[in-house]
């Protein structure tokens, strides 16, 4: 698949160093989880799903925990999930999906932001269709060999294992997310850098300068937004 894990987590590292807006957007996404369904993720897969993502980050148990009881309470703010999909600097490409109580101000922000740096909006489907949905998860300190014989065994839809220096990445399908985190964690994986739906790009470009310059701004701009839970993009950083 190609893309550079290592310095994906290390950028990530950095932007997560402001644990307190981490742990905001987690709680959003496990309360909606948590408000569309069961609020227990033994009956609620998307809720399973949002908790396991959030102990990847290292999110506290009583940030969890807190979101979950206000969806069992008498919370009544109801977040609809909305995919923005647009073009950046350079001919890069970009999908911001956002959870939101009001869309007029999300789908506001976003298209201001693209607009101010860069950038332009899309319709639905004007990028999507270049990027190819993936369960990623990545780890430290095992055999990519290993790794794809354990997940076969257990009957994973896993599309590539790899070895990237002391890490191991596994892409596999999406609707397969919490079957090969349970096996990986069976085998004894106790601690995911990455374990995330991903929107990943079939073909990456690279940029240079200002344009460089100009695609990171407007990245963390929207990554910095309240309402933007994740943005995907096919620029080789």
């Amino acid at each position: 698949m190609g893309r550079k894990w290592m310095n994906i987590k290390e950028k990530k590292a950095q932007k997560d160093k402001d644990t307190s807006r981490v742990y905001a957007k987690f709680g959003i996404e496990i309360y909606a989880a948590a408000k569309s369904g069961e609020p227990d993720p033994d009956l609620n897969q998307k809720l399973k799903f949002a908790i396991d993502r959030a102990k990847s980050y290292d999110v506290p148990k009583h940030i969890i925990d807190r979101a979950i009881d206000k969806a069992k309470g008498t919370g009544d703010e109801n977040f609809q999930e909305l995919r923005y999909e647009g073009f950046g600097p350079g001919g890069s490409m970009i999908i911001v999906d956002a959870l939101t109580t009001n869309v007029n101000r999300t789908a506001g922000n976003v298209r201001a932001i693209y607009g101010k740096n860069g950038g332009n909006m899309g319709v639905s489907g004007s990028v999507s269709y270049l990027f190819d949905n993936t369960a990623v998860f990545v780890f430290e300190h095992a055999d990519a060999e290993e790794i794809m014989m354990v997940l076969l065994e257990a009957d994973c839809d896993v599309r590539d294992v790899e070895q990237q220096e002391d890490n191991v990445v596994v892409y596999g399908n999406p609707t397969d997310f919490q079957k090969i985190y349970t096996a990986l964690e069976a085998y004894g994986i106790e601690k995911f850098d990455v374990s995330e739906l991903e929107m990943l790009p079939k073909t990456e470009i690279t940029l240079e300068g200002a344009e460089l310059e100009q695609f990171e701004k407007l990245i963390d701009l929207l990554e910095d937004d309240e309402d933007v839970q994740k943005v995907h993009h096919n620029v080789d950083l």
